[in-house]
């Protein structure tokens, strides 16, 4: 075990992995990630545990699956009902702070922090109630705001994120060299950049005076028709709001601008590490809970299985991590916890019980455990609950209603050729099957995700109610009032 160190863990949000510089990105300014990078490990095959913000937000704090932890969709947010990592180093003696969202279910619970600055959390305690609706699936109102709200200038969400940067380097200045007996660890958690693509000018133009590439598969008839898609295209409608090529190259600015402006903050955080002397004994860990769409396939937002989405941005950098590696063994965010009880010098074997994960310092030294990575979904836009493995170089997507999907990420990363049909592959697609049957029971773990949402349900006053309450589009930020509209 390495010398335990300090640890910041920032997270951004619907961060999709290939949009990096060090990534190949052929446009995106991102000179902080990319340093980052260069200074510590890449994981390139790296997954969330769900396509969708509060549930991948529970099973990254918990360490754990989906279906082992119940919080299905962003109706079901972590209550404090399990340990997280952050209960197991604060009991130990750790200082954890959180500063920026967590998406949690309320404030007044204990999610395992010492400290939570300006925290996120659901709505009301409540937070999308629409997506409790699994069948017959209304459209969704908020959907308008992607191209509505796209363009330059400042959001809720942009001065939150300049808020959560500020703190986060006042913590540092005043707090960490008070904490010297036990490392310390600091959560830093943005939300760029999640829509609404409203960019800070001096990033936005950036990218919007500039020839961007379309997205791939956009035109109607390149489009994927699985029914799953289907599902959530004509739920979450975003691109019927989209009225020509010039509405995508301002969706696009907005993003790859939001982009620029987190990469900003995170240089603000590397900056004050640097201005203290602390690098030397200060691990960081970068991801973001899910990726986006980003108008690939005609799709934006999340909910989906492709690599833009399911995939995350995963970088692991200071002196517990090797210098300038990249690391293409598929992993997941519950090997989070382990790496954090590793790095603060905790014993993981102490907490262990069915935690799934392996400690990402093993990984990025050359281990290669036999282990199937998954990701699952069972939330908003969705009829079928949807299953992603990693089997070596394939990806196996599993529907409790629909036909199955199978890409060879080797030959095709962009996923474009599914081969779940091509009889030459039959034998590889059973085992894949096999592979997920030995994690879980597909059907029995739908069965039990649609029984607390029909609960949940019944409790908000049924379909009808939470359909008129209508669609946030996204979560406020502190302070701001919700708007259904």
């Amino acid at each position: 075990m390495p010398k335990p160190n300090n640890l910041i863990v920032i997270m951004s949000d619907e961060h999709n992995p290939k949009v990096m510089g060090c990534a190949g990105h052929p446009v995106i300014s991102t000179p902080n990630l990319d340093a980052l990078a260069a200074r510590g490990t890449r994981f390139t095959s790296a997954y969330t545990t769900s396509p969708v913000c509060v549930p991948a937000r529970a099973a990254f704090a918990i360490g754990k699956y989906i279906h082992q932890i119940g919080f299905w969709d962003n109706a079901d947010a972590y209550d404090g009902s399990i340990p997280t990592w952050h209960h197991h180093i604060r009991n130990r003696g750790h200082k954890v702070v959180s500063v920026g969202k967590l998406h949690f279910h309320t404030a007044e619970e204990d999610h395992g922090f010492t400290e939570e600055i300006i925290p996120m959390h659901i709505l009301h305690g409540k937070g999308d109630l629409m997506g409790l609706v699994r069948d017959d699936l209304p459209k969704r109102g908020g959907a308008k705001k992607m191209i509505g709200m796209a363009g330059p200038g400042e959001s809720s969400y942009t001065l939150y994120d300049r808020d959560i940067a500020a703190r986060a380097q006042v913590w540092l200045r005043e707090n960490a060299d008070k904490h010297q007996d036990k490392p310390w660890v600091l959560f830093v958690s943005f939300v760029a950049p999640h829509f609404p693509l409203t960019a800070p000018p001096e990033h936005y133009y950036r990218y919007f005076n500039q020839k961007l590439p379309m997205p791939k598969l956009y035109a109607r008839e390149h489009r994927p028709n699985h029914p799953y898609i289907e599902d959530y295209r004509n739920s979450f409608c975003y691109d019927d709001y989209f009225e020509s090529e010039q509405d995508v190259h301002k969706a696009l600015s907005g993003y790859f601008g939001l982009v620029s402006f987190f990469d900003e903050h995170l240089g603000k955080i590397m900056k004050t590490l640097q201005d203290m002397g602390l690098e030397g004994s200060t691990d960081i860990i970068y991801t973001s809970d899910h990726g986006d769409n980003l108008g690939s396939r005609g799709l934006w937002g999340k909910s989906t299985m492709y690599d833009e989405i399911a995939g995350v941005p995963l970088i692991c950098a200071g002196p517990s991590f090797p210098k300038g590696k990249v690391i293409n063994t598929p992993v997941s965010h519950v090997d989070v916890c382990p790496t954090v009880m590793d790095i603060v010098g905790e014993s993981f074997d102490e907490v262990q019980d069915d935690h799934p994960g392996v400690s990402l310092i093993d990984l990025s030294e050359g281990a290669t455990p036999e282990r199937t990575v998954i990701s699952e979904y069972h939330g908003m836009g969705s009829t079928s609950a949807a299953y992603m493995i990693r089997v070596g170089k394939y990806k196996y997507i599993h529907y409790s209603k629909y036909a199955p999907q199978l890409f060879d990420l080797e030959a095709d990363p962009d996923e474009i050729n599914d081969l779940a049909n091509d009889s030459s592959m039959s034998a590889v697609l059973e085992e894949c099957k096999k592979r997920l049957h030995d994690l879980l029971d597909p059907m029995e773990v739908d069965k039990r995700a649609r029984a607390r949402q029909k609960e949940l349900l019944d409790a908000n006053g049924g379909r009808e109610a939470v359909i008129a309450r209508g669609d946030l589009g996204f979560t406020p930020a502190p302070g701001v009032a919700a708007d259904f509209k």
